[in-house]
């Protein structure tokens, strides 16, 4: 995941696991509407990741 700051890790893991737990469901055919690939989910779970880690004044000062 990169430098960031304790905050923004787990908030991108939580991402994650929502996301895993909801490609689960449509895996397991309980959630059947959902009609996005993973690529699709993960392009966009890193853009709200980067985007969070950007604004953040925590991740700044540890990334420098």
């Amino acid at each position: 995941m990169g430098c960031g700051c304790t905050k923004c890790r787990q908030v991108g893991a939580v991402l994650l696991l929502l996301l895993g737990v909801l490609f689960l469901l449509v895996d397991l055919g309980t959630w059947t509407f959902w009609n996005v690939q993973w690529w699709t989910a993960a392009f966009l779970l890193f853009g709200l990741t980067g985007l969070c880690k950007a604004r953040c004044p925590e991740c700044k000062k540890m990334c420098k």
